[in-house]
């Protein structure tokens, strides 16, 4: 049942990969007023695990089988590939069900829009999954800076790596341009999103990508330079190539600055089968993995906040049943896949795209 004691929402989930069974079915589930009923996926294999993992839940081997019983599902949920996200949001929109899609929305800035304007016309929620605005160090270091404790803010770096020498294959490292694959897509998605939120829209953007590891077909190594127009500058790190890995976050003001290292603990809690309201406290980080503020000769640990994915979900349950404005906004998105597409023009021509 919901907080209030009326029936739940029930949620279809299209998709059991990765990003459907490790991240959006066990936050569903465990959100209070949401309920997970049907699952969308023709594999055996995924069945079986989704059967096993949420008992009594129903399946369908398409989307298409969802937009004719419209009237039994009050949300829909992409976590199906990056080239699905636009089409299956348009046809779930156009059948009267609000939507929650795994980022990145599109490939375009203009699709996002289109769909937004779509979303807008319908009155229907639809809205990003942009989980990392929930991280314990983003959390930590967006508290640091509405208390204005760093001073005025002139550089933001952020590093997404990791040390994959190997391509592990599939769509998400797929040269195919229909795919949307590659870093600048994938995890540049997450640090693009972070910077707008924290220092507001990009004036100017610099990239240089890379394609490093033998047999690689997609972009693998990146790095995005972004002036914001209030005046900061973000240097924003996405690897698969990194065997030294960088600080998480360093970010450098007029009276200190804030360095993290090492990811939120919430993504490999989740790929071990932990869920929230179970066990620990969730997303609490150990005193060793907080972050510290301050200068060279002054410096001091910061306690981290707790990392709080569920926090999406209990937001996009309240926007659903009283109209407050979603977690994340599709133009939002939009504005993120702007700056993931100057950043490509910008790695091609070499040049600084303003925008």
């Amino acid at each position: 049942m919901s907080p209030t004691g009326t029936p739940p929402l029930r949620v279809a989930l299209v998709g059991y990969g990765p990003a459907g069974s490790f991240f959006h079915a066990p936050l569903i589930a465990a959100t209070p007023g949401l309920a997970l009923d049907t699952i969308v996926t023709g594999n055996r294999e995924r069945r079986a695990q989704a059967a096993a993992e949420h008992p009594g839940v129903a399946f369908a081997g398409t989307a298409d089988e969802l937009w004719t019983r419209t009237g039994d599902l009050d949300l829909v949920v992409l976590a199906s590939p990056n080239r699905t996200h636009i089409p299956l949001a348009t046809a779930a929109l156009r059948a009267g069900l609000p939507v929650v899609v795994d980022k990145p929305l599109s490939a375009t800035a203009a699709e996002a829009r289109e769909l937004a304007a779509l979303a807008e016309q319908r009155d229907l929620l639809l809205t990003v999954f942009q989980n990392r605005r929930w991280d314990s160090d983003f959390r930590t270091l967006r508290a640091l800076l509405e208390r204005r404790e760093l001073g005025e803010v002139h550089r933001f770096e952020s590093r997404f790596e990791r040390w994959r020498p190997q391509p592990k294959g599939g769509w998400r490292e797929s040269g195919d341009p229909a795919e949307i694959g590659g870093l600048l897509y994938d995890l540049g998605s997450h640090l693009v999103d972070q910077a707008l939120t924290l220092f507001g829209p990009a004036h100017h953007v610099y990239a240089e990508s890379d394609v490093r590891r033998p047999g690689a077909a997609a972009d693998d190594d990146d790095f995005i330079a972004i002036t914001h127009a209030g005046g900061v500058r973000s240097h924003l790190w996405m690897s698969a190539t990194a065997s030294r890995l960088g600080p998480r976050f360093r970010v450098l003001g007029s009276t200190g600055g804030y360095v993290s290292y090492g990811l939120d603990s919430q993504e490999a809690a989740l790929r071990e089968g932990l869920r929230p309201g179970e066990g620990a406290a969730w997303g609490a980080e150990p005193e060793s993995a907080w972050g510290t503020a301050g200068t060279d000769e002054n410096v001091r640990p910061v306690p981290s906040l707790p990392g709080d994915y569920p926090a999406f979900y209990a937001a996009v349950e309240t926007a659903l049943r009283e109209g407050t404005p979603p977690p994340v906004t599709a133009l939002e998105a939009a504005a993120a896949v702007e700056v993931i597409e100057a950043a490509r023009q910008s790695a091609t021509t070499g040049r600084t795209v303003v925008l």
